[in-house]
């Protein structure tokens, strides 16, 4: 699977968009970056991100307490990382 870099870029500018947006889960966000952007099997995404094959499956599961260096491991690939965002104020 070869995608350009302008179609790997807008890829996961949308999805790192839709978890933002509250759209998806964090685990849904990272299979899609891992399934989508890499096309890479759990057991290979796991090794290039210097993870356990069981915490990338907890991650993607939305499962467990990963913790941040996990989950920095994992959006490390895409030039993303966890950080703090402002809540958005939901009507209600």
């Amino acid at each position: 699977m070869t995608l350009s870099l302008e179609v790997r870029a807008l890829l996961i500018q949308t999805i790192q968009e839709e978890l933002a947006q509250g759209v998806i889960t964090m685990g849904a966000a990272v299979r899609r970056l891992r399934v989508e952007v890499t096309g890479l099997q759990q057991t290979q995404f796991a090794r290039m991100c210097r993870i356990s094959v069981r915490t990338l499956v907890h991650i993607e599961h939305d499962e467990g307490n990963p913790t941040l260096k996990s989950l920095n491991s994992v959006f490390k690939p895409f030039g993303l990382q966890m950080g703090v965002v402002r809540l958005r104020k939901t009507s209600g």
